[in-house]
């Protein structure tokens, strides 16, 4: 359940001495549209369990896992009988490693794993889920938190690198493509500090070394989306921390967020979050 919900941005409440939260969920409850700062891990094991989210509707079944990526808004749906995992730890702590940020950016905003797509990681990161709940129940297990946070980094490890393993199987550059990881690991550490600036492809294109077609071709196979959607996606993640102080007018938030105009930020916020920004702040402060 939701312990904490202000208008739709919901306060997790840890575990006392941790940055952990897990439910053992049972409960036949509907999760209105909410979003949290955690990464949320949820894995059905028994029936099936339904998520909307960016207006699209996914339904998991017993042992499919999806990954939610923090700030993201998403909606939750419960069948009468069933029971699922669902994990909330905070990886704000994660974020010196220079491979998480990037990967979550990438990941955005969500993935699911299921043994079809994923046959090579989905038993080990639903063995590692179990083991989770398992060392989280366990009230007298010492470096409980230490072992949760090792499993989880196994965890987004895997992903990582069956990422990495599929962008490699795609292209035709194979003895080249460490090189290029590398570099498009660079450029969204890059756009992530430098997202509310002037990023155009040119430039991007220029700092990886790379002709702009080239380029542009690359990304949207290393990141799944294009280069300027990325840089959206970014920024409108920037923006939904802003738009929480009521201090922030509107326009003060496109403007500090890289956007030309009130009217191209309101309409890349629709796009992205399913709503305007000042029904997000509403629904946030209602």
């Amino acid at each position: 359940m939701i312990e904490t919900l202000n208008g739709i941005f919901e306060t997790v409440n840890y575990k006392q001495s941790t940055s952990l939260k897990l439910y053992d969920n049972k409960e036949y409850e509907d999760y209105p549209p909410h979003w949290h700062t955690t990464m949320e891990i949820i894995m059905p094991t028994e029936s099936i369990y339904t998520i909307e989210c960016n207006d699209q509707t996914y339904i998991l079944r017993e042992g499919d896992i999806i990954l939610i990526c923090p700030c993201c808004i998403h909606t939750l749906y419960a069948p009468p009988i069933g029971r699922r995992i669902i994990f909330q730890p905070d990886t704000n702590s994660l974020r010196f490693m220079k491979d998480i940020e990037p990967l979550l950016n990438i990941l955005s905003p969500l993935i699911i794993i299921t043994p079809e797509e994923f046959p090579t990681i989905h038993g080990r990161i639903r063995e590692l889920l179990i083991e989770i709940k398992e060392e989280y129940l366990n009230t007298g297990s010492s470096f409980s938190e230490v072992i949760i946070y090792s499993k989880l980094l196994e965890i987004i490890t895997l992903i990582g690198r069956n990422h990495v393993h599929h962008t490699k199987q795609q292209s035709r550059m194979a003895g080249k493509q460490k090189e290029y990881m590398e570099e498009f690991l660079k450029l969204c550490d890059y756009i992530e500090a430098h997202c509310s600036e002037d990023l155009n492809l040119d430039d991007a294109a220029n700092m990886c070394g790379f002709s702009k077609f080239y380029f542009s071709r690359m990304f949207k196979q290393f990141a799944n989306i294009s280069f300027y959607k990325y840089v959206n996606q970014k920024r409108i993640a920037k923006a939904a921390e802003l738009l929480i102080t009521p201090e922030n007018s509107i326009t003060d938030v496109a403007l500090n967020c890289g956007f030309s105009s009130l009217s191209s930020f309101i309409r890349m916020f629709k796009i992205i979050k399913g709503c305007t920004p000042t029904e997000f702040r509403n629904m946030y402060t209602s």
